[in-house]
């Protein structure tokens, strides 16, 4: 199974695949078939352990096949660091765990022959504008810091997604107002390529219109906008300079923590990682159970006459499989679920 990105990049169309399987034969032909600059192959052997709890096969034969892919496919590796976003870890950790999870990729192919030409974050952008804004410049620039040690030529790709953690099933057309700011953040952060996310994608199935408003968004922005005819867009402004400055800051110092400790294999292992995410999380979330934290139409102004239940055509909480595995894994969750949940359940009684 994989599933294919379409985005409205600045300049042209690019297309992403992100592999949720691992098979070397399979991407390298892939690969060649496609033959194009504008398609990029993506498989993360960490963010997979990190998602869910196992490696593909092990530590040793997860590494062999991408190496394989690596080396024979385009030379470019990735990180899902919006994984890190949707399961609730605050800006800061953002930065830092992408920046570990990539280091982690760096050490191990510096020790084989295979050159990296590229590495792909692919992220999650929320609503706090101008911070968002800084933690993708924060994030290139501590890169760029990184690679520099390597001494080696790597190039930074930024994918942005808006993130799924403050998107609703109810009043859901505010969802395309949430994406809108976020997309806008990705672009003005200096982001490579946009991917929005459906109004309804968290409780439809694909459909052509969804993804039409969400391409239209990204049209807006470029051809109404203007947003593509300047390019880094924020540079000298004090403010966004001062945020970037104190994000990278503070990240570099939880990076710095973990490669003390071990790295950032070590410390997935060790469930330091995810119990961190999980305290932020928790924050978040009594923050916005409290009020503090305001989703419109949801826990503010909430529309009564909504109604969803006969709507969902996909599952939209977070969902639990008990089975074995060698870590604990890390698990995306919104913050309205439980307000959703309760209202479904009394849809019927109003």
């Amino acid at each position: 199974y994989h599933k294919v990105l379409n985005n409205v990049n600045l300049n042209s169309t690019t297309t992403y695949f992100q592999f949720t399987f691992l098979d070397a034969d399979f991407q390298i032909e892939l690969s060649n078939f496609c033959n194009s600059k504008n398609s990029f192959f993506q498989t993360d052997i960490i963010g997979n352990l990190a998602e869910s709890g196992n490696w593909f096969v092990s530590l040793k034969g997860d590494y062999k096949k991408l190496e394989t892919i690596v080396h024979s496919a385009e030379n470019c590796i990735s990180v899902s660091g919006d994984l890190y976003q949707n399961a609730g870890a605050n800006i800061v950790q953002q930065v830092a765990y992408a920046l570990a999870h990539a280091n982690e990729y760096l050490n191990h192919f510096k020790n084989t022959s295979i050159k990296i030409n590229e590495v792909i974050f692919n992220i999650s952008v929320g609503t706090n504008y101008f911070f968002e804004i800084a933690k993708i410049r924060a994030l290139r620039l501590l890169f760029n810091t990184l690679i520099s040690e390597y001494n080696i030529k790597t190039i930074c790709h930024i994918v942005a997604t808006p993130t799924k953690r403050n998107k609703t099933i109810y009043d859901y057309n505010t969802n395309m107002l949430r994406t809108t700011t976020e997309c806008m953040s990705a672009i003005l952060g200096g982001a490579n390529t946009i991917c929005n996310l459906a109004y309804d994608g968290i409780y439809h199935k694909d459909n052509e219109f969804g993804e039409r408003i969400a391409r239209n968004q990204l049209l807006v922005l470029k051809h109404e906008s203007y947003f593509d005819l300047v390019n880094n867009v924020s540079e000298g402004s004090y403010y966004i300079e001062s945020l970037t400055n104190q994000l990278a800051e503070k990240a570099l110092v939880i990076f710095k923590d973990i490669e003390v400790q071990g790295g950032f294999l070590s410390q997935l292992k060790a469930g330091t990682i995810q119990r961190k995410i999980q305290e932020s999380a928790q924050k978040e979330q009594e923050q916005f159970d409290n009020g503090d934290l305001v989703l419109l139409g949801t826990n503010k102004h909430p529309n009564t006459n909504d109604r969803m239940k006969n709507n969902l055509e996909l599952f939209p909480f977070m969902k639990t499989n008990i089975r074995k595995t060698l870590i604990r894994p890390i698990i995306e969750q919104r913050l309205a679920e439980r307000i959703e949940q309760e209202r479904l359940k009394t849809e019927n009684k109003i």
